[in-house]
């Protein structure tokens, strides 16, 4: 474990790294998730062992710090992250990243490219006020104190075991927070950012997720969009062989 300090009160985000050949990958969770968690058995695949890879758990999550000052805004964790990144020495890494963790990629090669070369976002989040269906617009709509003494508890009995596993292990306030800011989206929006970066940019969409809104205009831009088949929001758990493929560079 490795860790580097993220704000002024000496609040350290923290990773798993295993050692390789550069360019590095890096890996970024969703909301309420943990990066080792989500992508360990994929950077395990042998087309993709060998190179260096960095498991980050954003702020809030995982075993990174909960500090109860921060602001959880999609641009905090991008410089959070990056904290990371300027601590391990890593430049021009593939930001491998899923749901709020690629909406926080997105922006952190908006606001630093000289971390990103290249970025393979699973179903992240493009656009600011998510429909009410999607579950950081349903934890976003309590108020902070409301989630953080009486709602939590019922929301991770709602989201199931697998999601809960990680999800319990994430500071209230910071996945409130965290939902808030993604719900706000950056500016300019996430999608925006994505079609205008200089960098290798795939997308993976779960085939039972449906159909990518506005496909055509990312494809216009030079974004890959790749439909998964058999899989829904979770591709590395749902189709993981797919998911490699996708990393690797493969057609």
């Amino acid at each position: 474990m490795k860790q580097a300090v993220f704000d002024n009160e000496g609040s350290r985000i923290r990773w798993t790294e295993v050692p390789g050949a550069e360019p590095a990958r890096v890996y970024l969770h969703g909301l309420g998730s943990m990066s080792a968690v989500y992508h360990a058995h994929i950077a395990a695949r042998p087309q993709l062992a060998g190179r260096r890879s960095l498991f980050v758990d954003l702020p809030g999550h995982g075993i990174s710090d909960r500090p109860g000052t921060f602001g959880y805004t999609l641009e905090e964790h991008a410089d959070a992250v990056a904290a990371a990144l300027d601590e391990s020495g890593v430049r021009g890494a593939e930001l491998i990243a899923h749901s709020m963790g690629g909406a926080v990629a997105i922006v952190l090669a908006h606001r630093r490219p000289d971390l990103a070369s290249r970025l393979v976002l699973t179903e992240a989040n493009l656009d600011a006020f998510p429909p009410l269906t999607a579950a950081s617009s349903g934890i976003a709509a309590y108020e902070e104190d409301d989630f953080v003494e009486k709602q939590h508890t019922r929301v991770l009995e709602a989201v199931g075991p697998l999601w809960a596993a990680t999800m319990r292990l994430a500071d209230p306030r910071a996945l409130h927070r965290s939902a808030v800011g993604l719900c706000r989206g950056s500016a300019p929006v996430m999608r925006t950012i994505l079609e205008e970066l200089p960098v290798e940019r795939v997308y993976l969409q779960g085939e039972i997720s449906g159909e990518l809104k506005g496909r055509e205009s990312l494809e216009a831009a030079g974004v890959r969009v790749v439909t998964v088949p058999g899989a829904g929001h979770n591709v590395m758990f749902d189709n993981p062989d797919a998911f490699v493929e996708a990393v690797a560079g493969a057609d």
